[in-house]
């Protein structure tokens, strides 16, 4: 069941992270109603071994084992409350949660009910994916003020979504950075202008010159690491960096399901590269054999440079995140 979603992933057929965690969550549906367990703790294993085939196609696309991790949250709630421990463990206090190490719970009593539980709160979550775009342009109003300038990065779907909300009963003008070497920045800036909203774009290198002009720095990221931090679109660092420096709000706009609990000092966290032929291009012969070129594709934007978060779920401090993830993962599918 897994090998297909591992080949669209593989070929970049997904486009944009709202598509992979729709798949992904798709694929566990089919999963927990189609496999061969009898328990939870099968179940477990079973997702467990399937999702590592999917990881393993695209291990920098994190949005998939966060909805995994998340739907073995589910699994473990469902069983739980089949047993009649209710909402026990949904509030754990923080000495809970810094003394449960080791402990792990029994999964193997065979539950009738349970495959169809977790359907239906897959279905839920299935629900929950498609509402999240609406859910975070909805609090555009209350960030965004008329005459503001805003600066943003690239392009990001969720940004897109929240300034043209934004635009409906505000008038501000945005800054786009173009975001080199793929220039995403360019598609941004055509969209908004054509909704009516006063747009500009500027090369990455003038970032810190505009910065001065800007009321408040709006970005998307592509993964919200447990410390709180980013792995953001290549740039992001040095904006919030011209943020920081000028006491710019620096404000993030991602849903839930890319909170993963890994740290920027783990392997593969952030690191990952393509070809530089956008930036040298392969015609450049004479120059190519004489240097080495790198092509990042991701930024780390230390927690201390951002001020807010504004999810599906509200609006957060990057001190909250720790809680959050105890919400939406157990421990002990941190590994998977």
């Amino acid at each position: 069941m897994a090998t297909a979603l591992a080949g669209r992933l593989g070929r970049g057929e997904l486009r944009g992270s709202g598509e992979v965690a729709a798949a992904t969550a798709g694929l566990l549906r089919r999963i927990v109603a189609h496999g061969r367990w009898s328990n939870a703790g099968e179940l477990l294993q079973l997702i467990r071994a399937e999702s590592r085939r999917v990881i393993a196609a695209e291990p920098s696309e994190t949005t998939v084992g966060n909805i995994i991790r998340r739907v073995m949250k589910i699994v473990r709630e469902e069983y739980s409350r089949l047993r009649g421990r209710g909402e026990e463990g949904d509030q754990d206090s923080l000495h809970k949660l810094l003394t449960s190490g080791g402990q792990s719970e029994d999964l193997s009593e065979t539950l009738a009910p349970l495959r169809t539980n977790v359907i239906e709160a897959v279905n839920e979550l299935l629900l929950e994916l498609d509402g999240i775009q609406d859910n975070i342009s909805v609090q555009a109003l209350d960030h965004i003020h008329s005459n503001e300038v805003i600066m943003t990065l690239g392009r990001s779907a969720a940004v897109e979504a929240f300034l043209r909300d934004a635009a409906r009963k505000r008038s501000f003008q945005v800054i786009v950075a173009e975001g080199a070497p793929y220039c995403q920045g360019h598609d941004l800036a055509s969209s908004l202008s054509a909704a009516g909203i006063e747009t500009t774009v500027i090369t990455d290198a003038a970032i810190f010159a505009v910065m001065s002009r800007v009321n408040k720095v709006i970005i998307g990221t592509k993964t919200i690491l447990a410390n709180g931090g980013l792995r953001a679109v290549i740039g992001a660092h040095t904006l919030a960096l011209a943020a920081r420096h000028h006491s710019t709000p620096l404000i993030v706009c991602a849903a839930m399901y890319k909170l993963c609990p890994q740290f920027p000092n783990e392997e593969n966290t952030v690191h990952k590269f393509v070809s530089p032929q956008e930036v040298l291009p392969f015609t450049e012969g004479e120059i190519l054999c004489k240097v080495s070129t790198y092509c990042p594709v991701f930024d780390y934007v230390p927690p201390e440079l951002i001020t807010l978060f504004i999810s599906n779920i509200g609006g957060n401090a990057p001190s909250y995140i720790y809680r959050l993830m105890s919400e939406l993962y157990n421990p002990d599918d941190h590994q998977l």
